[in-house]
């Protein structure tokens, strides 16, 4: 795609026109937000589509070669069976030469072409060791407007794990029995992110009960990022299916706890706030954090997308009239 070209579909995107459009029209929006991330265009179209967002978003993240793909699998035909219409972000390690996805996660799904309700994106990781960039975030966002659930399977760096847990509403953490991880997540802090915790792989046996029990022992001590909420440590296999209907259980009341308990809005409004500070950090470092108030800028804006317009508006100019002092 040219940059006019880039620029074009960019200017025209619109939440109707891409419902419209189908699986191609959304291809499209998100290949546009790729190239053009940054413009007034996207922003637009980003903030409209924060404030239509409809679906469930879940996380899903751990070590590579844990199973995740396989439990997205199990996902998606579960929430497909049940009429409901599903977005999958599989976000890989950057190649080093091209910065596209390395592995390619589509490739390991097992989905329907056909299926006008359920779309699957490959993204890199790009610079980011907790494995989501700004590409990422935005395609989660659009997607958000879309479909009833969006499920995000990260890179899986190992302990960098956090910038999950701002994207999304419910974030399941998959440990392999056996391979020393939950005792680097303990290490890490990484057990105060989870909401659901997976042990995968459960048909080995005595070493997946033993990292059950590890991991609830570190759940006692750690932090809880929301009281009200007990954080479950399931034993899930895909070989013979044991625990996968316990975890679809177990993710769909985490999402009726926060509806029921009116924390969903706190949490959304939260996570529009760090993505523009993340933003801006990237952007202007420490010292543009320091000239902004991020929520009152959000209100005004009428989004964190186009409140990074003003900001970054704003700072260009006062950095430039610096530069020019000098």
């Amino acid at each position: 795609m040219t940059t006019t070209a880039a620029t074009s579909s960019a200017s025209a995107l619109t939440l109707d026109a891409i419902r419209d459009g189908g699986k191609k029209a959304l291809a499209r929006a998100l290949s546009a937000l790729e190239a053009e991330d940054g413009s007034l265009a996207v922003a637009r179209l980003l903030d409209e589509a924060a404030h239509n967002a409809t679906a469930h978003v879940v996380g899903l993240t751990g070590p590579p070669g844990v199973g995740k793909s396989t439990l997205t699998n199990a996902l998606i035909r579960h929430w497909r069976a049940n009429g409901e219409r599903v977005g999958v972000l599989a976000v890989d390690p950057s190649s080093r030469f091209s910065q596209g996805a390395l592995l390619g996660d589509r490739t390991r799904l097992d989905t329907d072409p056909s299926d006008k309700d359920m779309f699957v994106r490959s993204m890199a990781a790009r610079d980011r060791l907790g494995g989501l960039s700004n590409e990422a975030v935005a395609a989660i966002v659009l997607m958000r407007a879309l479909f009833d659930r969006v499920l995000v399977e990260s890179v899986g760096i190992g302990q960098s794990e956090a910038d999950i847990a701002f994207a999304t509403d419910t974030v399941i953490l998959c440990i392999q029995p056996g391979s020393g991880d939950s005792l680097q997540f303990m290490k890490a802090g990484v057990m105060e992110l989870p909401d659901v915790i997976v042990v995968t792989k459960a048909d080995v046996g005595k070493p997946a009960m033993r990292a059950k029990a590890d991991l609830e022992g570190a759940l006692s001590l750690t932090m809880r990022k929301d009281k009200d909420w007990s954080v479950p440590v399931l034993l899930v296999s895909a070989f013979d299916d044991t625990g996968l209907q316990q975890l679809i259980a177990e993710i769909s009341r985490h999402y009726g706890s926060l509806l029921e308990s009116e924390k969903f809005l706190s949490i959304r409004q939260d996570q529009a706030t760090l993505w523009l500070l993340d933003r801006i950090r990237r952007k202007f470092g420490e010292i543009g954090l320091a000239q902004i108030n991020a929520r009152e800028l959000i209100h005004r804006a009428g989004g964190p997308f186009m409140a990074e317009q003003m900001i970054s508006e704003d700072l260009s100019q006062r950095l430039a009239k610096k530069v020019d002092d000098l």
